[in-house]
């Protein structure tokens, strides 16, 4: 009941939960909730960014040289486009983060797009695996710490 991690960790400590008071566990219990807090948070903009390059590299599958020429509204803002004519459209310019753009021909935007999607959806499952673990962790934690209160209460 005491041991919840699958894998051992070689920097990690094996602690017995049974062997802490009330107060330790609630305190862990916390540190737990915030852990699984952090995870979650990295989930979600994890998904946004899948969202993102999956959205990417669905629109470049529509993307082709029958669009050249084709008036377009290009966006400023949120809420300001700007009328455009695609030209070139064997190239495209992808935004690789932090403010820095590349230039590539359609197949190789492609597999970028789809090597980030891979990427990120991996991440997502190491993510999701951790905090599971953490979540057991709690569930044990919280069940240790009504065992104690009863102990308690019974004494």
């Amino acid at each position: 009941m005491s041991q919840i991690s699958s894998t051992k960790q070689p920097h990690m400590q094996e602690i017995d939960l049974a062997t802490l008071n009330i107060q330790q566990l609630g305190t862990l219990k916390q540190r737990v909730d915030q852990e699984l807090e952090v995870f979650q948070d990295s989930l979600t903009s994890l998904k946004v960014a899948q969202q993102k390059f999956q959205s990417s590299n669905e629109t470049l599958q529509n993307f082709d040289a029958s669009v050249e020429g084709k008036d377009i509204l290009v966006p400023l803002t949120g809420s300001m486009y700007v009328p455009g004519k695609l030209v070139e459209t064997s190239n495209v310019i992808i935004d690789i983060g932090t403010r820095y753009y590349v230039g590539k021909d359609i197949p190789s935007a492609r597999d970028y797009f789809q090597r980030k999607t891979k990427f990120v959806t991996e991440q997502m499952e190491k993510i999701q695996y951790l905090g599971l673990e953490k979540s057991q962790l709690r569930d044990a934690i919280v069940e240790i710490i009504q065992m104690k209160l009863n102990q308690q209460q019974h004494a």
